[in-house]
């Protein structure tokens, strides 16, 4: 099957989506485990905690442009399941670190495999997203992202007191040599390089040109990563610090948007096809400031919850679309542009929270929001521009029809026979608006077809909700068997993941409704548009 026919939905597809869970779920766990490892384990100071930290993702910043080219010039999911296998190592060189050499090693091996990781399996998405602008497939790889983010939390608030720290690292490296495995499944095959003359091109293929028409958008990007990665790190403070929440309470307070961010993102792209890339970016921007303005004057855990709620969802729509505008614009070398894209948000993450950290300490909670209000609403208003200067193609042309999708990242010249509306000096001008789709690789399945599809995705999900309530169980926390056992859970058993267990329970009886009734009121499924 030639480059650009796949879709997230189809065997390769499902596998890379796989890959991108069980890659996650150890890689985010480690972020929040990696100081008190260090602390406790090797007795590390606060500023060789630092140290570590900063080492992994200045050597991350400094592989992600590598990782760009590599994606373009080789295969995709061969580049990444290199960085899973650096991932692995790292995680073992964790498991085995008795000493700080080795735990620098490790680091050095996590940041280098992320970088070829993500930034490879990002660009595998754009090169063979098939929904115009492939809003909808980094919608599911961003989903998959916070699924795995989400198991591996379960996994690790559930065995770390029980098995320590070596046992969670080396399930984290089994879990990478998996992801390795997926990625390394199928024929190998190098990504679609378009000729000078295809539709969208120009002079977005001339070395240099993309990045300098990126540029705009890139600072956009890793100037409101900072603000937002500075600002949830105060938040965490405030609420550890000023209202006194406990680590389970502060989870609580979150979990809401969490969930919110990992169920959404791979429907958010219904909402962008109707109202283009910039009004969704703007939107979420727009959304960040208020987020951020509404923590200087609220105060409560519940008004945080809802505060950070909608938030959360408002990113799982910018994330996807803010992806797939850059694989748009890359004129082809959309690896190159992921790697771009990669290193402006990581430098915005680690400079953000040394900038805001400072800001707090001098001028207070207070000026530290308005700060992050201020950064977002600047992201609002120079979006447009930074789209603008993109030069996408148009959604339609001067007669009113639609434009062939996928222009601007190098699609077919023979694609259809309309052109795109073209300005004076030869470049594709943007209105906005995402390109409308290429026919779908995914044809429409009959009304059997379609319920025989949602019967098997349930016997999947159900499987995993019973090993998942198996795990509650022996570590006497399911709701689900306190409620059936005892008629409620007792207050000595209240927890997160009790919570959790709930929340899931819930899911699954929706996802049950939802997947039988196809085979009760029979109704087929349309082909993606």
């Amino acid at each position: 099957m030639s480059a650009g026919t796949r879709t997230p939905t189809d065997p390769a597809g499902r596998r890379v989506l796989s890959a991108a869970l069980f890659a996650s779920a150890p890689a985010e766990v480690l972020d929040f485990l990696l100081p008190l490892w260090a602390g406790s384990t090797l007795e590390a100071g606060a500023s060789v905690v630092g140290a570590l930290i900063a080492f992994e993702a200045v050597l991350s910043l400094i592989v992600r442009p590598l990782a760009g080219e590599l994606a373009d010039r080789f295969d995709q999911r061969r580049v990444a399941a290199a960085g899973a296998g650096l991932y692995a190592l790292s995680f073992a060189g964790y498991a085995l670190a008795g000493s700080l050499p080795v735990a620098f090693a490790a680091a050095g091996l996590g940041g280098a495999g992320g970088a070829l990781f993500w930034v490879a399996l990002r660009a595998w998405t754009g090169q063979e997203a098939r929904d115009g602008d492939g809003t909808a497939a980094y919608g599911k790889l961003l989903s998959a992202e916070g699924q795995g983010a989400f198991v591996g939390y379960l996994v690790a608030f559930s065995l770390l007191e029980r098995t320590g720290y070596p046992a969670l690292f080396w399930l984290g490296a089994a879990a990478c040599v998996l992801a390795a495995a997926l990625l390394l499944r199928g024929p190998s095959s190098r990504p679609a390089r378009p000729g000078a003359d295809a539709p969208g091109a120009g002079g977005l293929l001339r070395r240099g040109a993309a990045e300098r028409r990126l540029l705009p958008l890139m600072v956009v990007s890793a100037v409101t990563a900072a603000a937002e990665a500075g600002l949830w790190m105060l938040l965490l403070l405030r609420l550890q610090g000023d209202l006194g929440l406990s680590p389970n309470e502060i989870a609580m307070v979150f979990a809401p948007g969490f969930v919110v961010f990992v169920l959404l993102p791979e429907h958010t792209h219904h909402l962008t096809d109707r109202l283009g890339r910039t009004p969704t970016m703007i939107a979420s921007f727009v959304a960040g400031a208020l987020f951020a303005a509404g923590l200087a004057v609220v105060s409560t855990p519940l008004a945080i919850a809802v505060f950070w709620t909608v938030a959360a969802a408002c990113f799982a729509a910018q994330i996807p679309v803010e992806q797939a505008t850059v694989a748009a614009a890359s004129g082809g070398r959309i690896g190159r542009g992921m790697g771009l894209y990669e290193t402006a948000r990581l430098a915005g993450v680690v400079a953000g929270p040394l900038v805001m950290g400072v800001l707090y300490e001098e001028l207070g909670w207070v000026a530290a929001c308005a700060s992050a209000a201020a950064t977002s609403a600047v992201g609002a208003a120079v979006v447009p521009f930074a789209v603008r200067v993109l030069r996408l193609p148009r959604e339609e042309n001067e007669a009113g029809t639609a434009a062939p999708a996928g222009a601007g990242a190098g699609a077919d010249a023979d694609a259809g026979p309309e052109t795109v509306h073209m300005t004076q000096d030869g470049e594709d001008m943007d209105t906005s608006k995402p390109e409308p789709a290429q026919p779908s690789a995914e044809p429409a399945l009959g009304p059997k077809e379609h319920a025989r599809k949602e019967r098997r995705d349930w016997y999947i999900h159900t499987v995993a909700f019973a090993l998942g309530q198996l795990v509650l169980w022996a570590l006497d926390s399911s709701w689900l068997v306190w409620q059936i056992t005892d008629g409620s859970v007792p207050d000595d058993q209240r927890g997160p993941l009790v919570w959790l267990g709930r929340i899931w329970l819930t899911i699954w009886v929706i996802d049950t409704l939802w997947s039988w009734s196809y085979t009760i009121w029979p109704r087929e499924k349309k082909a993606k548009s």
